[in-house]
């Protein structure tokens, strides 16, 4: 097992390399606000679909240039627009049913919580796995997609901190580190969380990133 010292090597190395939050990829500079943090949702509705990550991420920037970066907008929005704007951003597999999804789920927030996540965040009363339970009534925000919302959001909301989902302990296990949180932050030591969270899944979905950080820790 490697020492404390190689893991924090690793570590540096990941994050010195692919410390990029996904939000910040897709050009969202993420408040507790109404509007980035409704980017945000949307993010992670595309990113938790079988479909290449880089793609998930032009696409949200596509929606975004098409003015629809609110609730009120998308759910405005015509069908078509949005299927056009997905098309553009290169999300063309799962085009149809993610325009219906995003109209619908920002009706939802429009209605439910005044277009709003920061009341949706209320609601959860500071309980993480009710936040994540809320979060995946939106259609088509599964597990999957409220484990990214929340990767990503505990940037700003300290509820979920430190959040490191299954998908980021993969990419722990591919680095020979920790699988505990705790440790992990801890190894990182001042990384924030969601950035040490978005470097680690890069790590799990692809062995080339791994594989770079383990060699430039042990040079």
């Amino acid at each position: 097992m490697a020492g404390r010292d190689e893991e924090r090597a690793v570590l540096r190395a990941l994050v010195d390399a692919h410390g990029r939050t996904y939000a910040e990829e897709a050009g969202i500079t993420l408040r507790d606000t109404p509007q980035p943090l409704y980017r945000l949702l949307v993010l992670a509705h595309l990113l938790s679909a079988r479909i290449n990550g880089s793609i998930a991420v032009a696409t949200a920037r596509a929606l975004h240039e098409a003015g629809l970066r609110d609730p009120r907008r998308m759910a405005g929005a015509r069908r078509q627009e949005r299927v056009d704007a997905l098309g553009r951003g290169g999300y063309r597999r799962y085009d149809e049913r993610t325009a219906t999804q995003l109209g619908e789920g920002a009706d939802l927030l429009t209605k439910r919580w005044g277009g709003d996540l920061r009341r949706l965040r209320a609601d959860a009363g500071g309980d993480v796995g009710e936040l994540r339970r809320l979060l995946q009534e939106f259609p088509g925000m599964g597990p999957t997609g409220a484990d990214i919302f929340l990767r990503e959001v505990q940037r700003v909301w300290p509820e979920p901190a430190p959040y490191l989902d299954r998908k980021a302990l993969d990419g722990a296990r591919r680095l020979k580190l920790p699988q505990d949180p705790g440790r992990l932050v801890d190894l990182a030591e001042r990384t924030e969380p969601a950035v040490l969270a978005a470097a680690l899944v890069r790590a799990a979905l692809a062995r080339d990133v791994a594989d770079d950080a383990l060699r430039h820790a042990a040079a």
